[in-house]
């Protein structure tokens, strides 16, 4: 059984491994730039003061996805704009939930909360065009392909090509329960 809830503080530790714990080629494959990595100690205490941080306020927000109760993974906003926008994460942890399709039914479990919590306007996710997993999981949910081009999308990425999608509170409202 899948559900998801908003990320606890005994989540932050398993969040880290998922980061710290990774083959550097697996890393690599999402589009990360090793060296632009943060140490585990201060990667660890941003994620403590986002969760002590009011909702309105916050640059992240993030959403523990699980499996039978136990935490597999997360969806992150980042960088997020309280009532407008924000920039959508997916990350499964466990190897053996990858590759199954739970990441589809694991975002439309998580849009509401995106959508109502944070009051935004638009979800945006950027992944590595080369990292097929996140983009087909976005085309299953419904999200719209806007466009494909070559950036840097985040502090710990390289630059690299990128496909945009985008989901409209709107279109989100039409989507099929």
């Amino acid at each position: 059984m899948l559900s998801i809830r908003e990320l606890q503080k005994e989540d932050v530790d398993l969040l880290a491994d998922y980061w710290f714990t990774a083959e550097p080629e697996f890393l690599r494959g999402m589009g990360v730039d090793l060296a632009k990595m943060p140490d585990r100690e201060g990667f660890t205490q941003m994620l403590l003061e986002q969760l002590d941080t009011p909702l309105s306020q916050r640059r992240s927000y993030a959403l523990a996805w699980l499996a039978d109760g136990q935490p597999i993974g997360h969806t992150n906003t980042n960088p997020t704009f309280f009532g407008d926008y924000a920039h959508m994460h997916l990350h499964i942890w466990d190897k053996q939930y990858r590759g199954k399709g739970l990441g589809a039914q694991l975002v439309k479990l998580a849009l509401p909360h995106f959508f109502d919590k944070l009051q935004l306007k638009k979800l945006i996710s950027e992944p590595y065009a080369l990292n097929p997993a996140p983009n087909k999981t976005l085309e299953h949910v419904g999200f719209e392909l806007e466009k494909e081009y070559t950036t840097t999308p985040g502090s710990i990425n390289f630059e690299q090509p990128v496909k945009r999608w985008v989901m409209t509170k709107e279109r989100y409202r039409q989507l099929p329960n």
